[in-house]
């Protein structure tokens, strides 16, 4: 499952009612479960759907401190899988079969990608909210190993006890806006070398 953190002044229904104009139309039905702290969007392929395997997705939204994490589920795509079967099955009894379940196969491709849309989706309404991977003012203090005092990020010495502040400076993922310690090489949700 990935996750993304996104620092700003916003909440998880602003997102949630993005996901929900995104994908509640077409083959696609999308629900919000949940409260203002933490909502849980749900992305299913409608039961009666005119082309295509059945597909779900999902979208955990939760508030952090000034921000809100993001996470998606695994996709299920047993149905797609078995969609794409039936329409190689079909063109190996007969090519011509194909042009019957073209609208399948692209459903099938669409639904694929599902999970990269909604990343798309996420990452748009981000932006337009103003959000960054960066850390928030508010969030921005350094805290001396030695006597706990806090201190503006980028002060070389504590202005309690003149400690070195070095290796405390907080920082976040470039990736994904998760906060690391300046000694982490690679980030520890998503993998990338820092």
């Amino acid at each position: 499952m990935e996750q993304r953190i996104f620092h700003g002044n916003f909440s998880p229904n602003d997102f949630a009612r993005a996901l929900l104009g995104e994908f509640d139309h077409g083959n696609l039905r999308a629900q919000q479960i949940g409260n203002d702290q933490e909502i849980i969007v749900q992305i299913v392929s409608r039961e009666q759907s005119s082309a295509g395997g059945t597909t779900a997705l999902t979208v955990t939204l939760r508030t952090v401190e000034d921000g809100i994490a993001v996470q998606i589920g695994k996709q299920s795509w047993m149905g797609i899988a078995a969609s794409l079967g039936e329409s190689a099955f079909w063109a190996l009894r007969n090519p011509w079969n194909l042009l019957g379940r073209l609208d399948d196969i692209a459903q099938d491709i669409e639904n694929l990608q599902l999970s990269d849309e909604v990343w798309s989706v996420i990452d748009k309404t981000a932006r337009s909210l103003g959000a960054s991977f960066e850390l928030s003012d508010r969030l921005r203090r350094t805290v001396c190993e030695y006597c706990l005092t806090a201190n503006p990020v980028g002060a070389p010495a504590c202005i309690a006890c003149g400690a070195p502040l070095g290796l405390a400076q907080p920082r976040t993922c470039t990736n994904c806006g998760f906060v690391i310690k300046s000694s982490d090489r690679n980030c520890p949700n998503c993998g990338k070398l820092i």
